[in-house]
């Protein structure tokens, strides 16, 4: 492999370690309604489990609401069931059209827990990152072993794999703060 090879393989991977980072992040809750709370829910509809957002429009008309509108008025018992067989805690009323689902205020000591769990989601992403600049110093060694890179380029490629750590690892960093200012704000 060359070195740019080698270089994309990480960067791609580590920019998908983000993307899981984000998209734990928009299911945690803040004090405020938010489509990506229950984007996580998967629904038992058609023979498999869909994601809800495949099945139904999902809206925040209020600051506290969430209202979801099935494209499909079959699978609204089906939605209903998978909300509140989530763990989220949250009440759905369906009133035979749509679902509606009030986000209670969080208490101090709920808000505590939900900080701590977008680091321990911060941590995560950054030893996933961790080990993809290991995998990457692996391969640069192995092509240096293969002759298809020389010991100079496989010491600039491992500094590039380390900027570029740096940099996801800041990311993951500003993500898992930006969220707690919202969980402690909200």
């Amino acid at each position: 492999m060359t070195s740019e090879e080698i270089l994309l393989d990480v960067e791609e991977r580590m920019e998908k370690a983000i993307s899981v980072l984000r998209q734990s992040l928009a299911g945690i809750r803040t004090g405020r309604a938010s489509s990506g709370l229950v984007d996580s829910i998967k629904v038992e509809a058609y023979g498999s489990l869909c994601p809800i957002k495949q099945l139904a429009s999902v809206t925040t008309p209020e600051p506290n609401q969430i209202v979801i509108r099935p494209y499909d008025p079959n699978t609204l018992k089906a939605i209903e069931k998978a909300i509140q067989a989530s763990e989220l805690g949250f009440n759905p009323q369906n009133d035979g059209r749509l679902i509606r689902i009030t986000i209670p205020p969080l208490s101090t000591e709920v808000r505590r827990k939900l900080v701590t769990r977008v680091k321990e989601l911060c941590e995560e992403a950054k030893v996933a990152i961790r080990n993809i600049r290991r995998d990457g110093n692996k391969m640069a060694e192995q092509a240096e072993k293969q002759k298809e890179l020389t010991e100079d380029e496989c010491k600039t490629l491992k500094e590039e794999i380390q900027e570029l750590t740096k940099k996801y690892e800041e990311q993951a960093n500003e993500m898992a703060k930006n969220r707690e200012k919202d969980i402690l704000e909200g």
